[in-house]
């Protein structure tokens, strides 16, 4: 059984399609979806459609909450508020229902799925460095997690202590805890423009993240269409 691992769509269809269309050719099943499905890009009603009809497992990310609500919005960045803003006028009032009943932490068969932290949640913290994790970890009672929000894939292991892997294959250890961000469907930060998720094989006991192209020429074209901020275009072949 191949578990296909992706979040931080962030409203880009092109890239979500190329990373489902990837993850059916490498044999995977299942689907689980780590939020941040809005917000950025042009697509956001199909991206969350697109979602909703692969019928997966799914957390809400801090996006998904700034979408479904009525918030200012005072804590993003301008770039967010206008994307948001933008998006909320997109999605229906029952879109928008669906994203706010989404849960914050959820297990999935022997792993656990998060958008942000496990300590806290709802507050939207960033894992960076294996110090961030170990609050995590402390929170962590399977042996692997997923999780995005910072848009960078990493994995970050804990036995005696916690250290960070900076390869993109693992094979999990007994007596080893996982901490995996499997990086951003719609926009990489981490100089790679390419699409990121992670497939998760539970028979080899394997995590592989992988990256897809896409017509990211597209993506860019429907941002400018629809009035959004060129900064939203302009980063997504930079990777940043």
């Amino acid at each position: 059984m191949k578990f296909a691992i992706f979040g931080d769509i962030h409203a880009n269809l092109e890239a979500l399609q190329a990373v489902l269309w990837d993850a059916h050719e490498q044999g995977c099943s299942h689907h689980v979806c780590l939020g941040d499905i809005v917000g950025y890009a042009a697509n956001p009603s199909e991206c969350l459609e697109l979602v909703r009809q692969l019928n997966c497992p799914t957390v809400r990310g801090n996006h998904d909450e700034g979408a479904a609500g009525e918030s200012a919005l005072e804590e993003l960045n301008p770039l967010a508020q206008s994307a948001l803003l933008w998006t909320r006028e997109q999605l229906s009032a029952e879109q928008r229902q669906w994203l706010r009943e989404l849960k914050l932490v959820r297990q999935v068969r022997d792993f656990t799925i998060v958008h942000a932290t496990l300590d806290s949640p709802g507050s939207w913290g960033y894992v960076t460095n294996r110090f961030d994790a170990m609050a995590s970890f402390s929170y962590q009672f399977t042996q692997v997690c997923f999780y995005g929000h910072t848009h960078v894939p990493r994995i970050f292991e804990k036995q005696e202590s916690v250290r960070a892997e900076r390869g993109t294959e693992v094979t999990l250890q007994r007596g080893v805890k996982y901490f995996v961000n499997v990086g951003s469907v719609g926009q990489p930060r981490d100089g790679d423009w390419r699409a990121s998720y992670a497939i998760y094989d539970l028979q080899a006991q394997s995590i592989i993240i992988r990256r897809v192209r896409y017509d990211v020429e597209a993506a860019q074209a429907k941002i400018l269409a629809a009035g959004l901020p060129s900064l939203l275009a302009e980063r997504l072949l930079l990777g940043k």
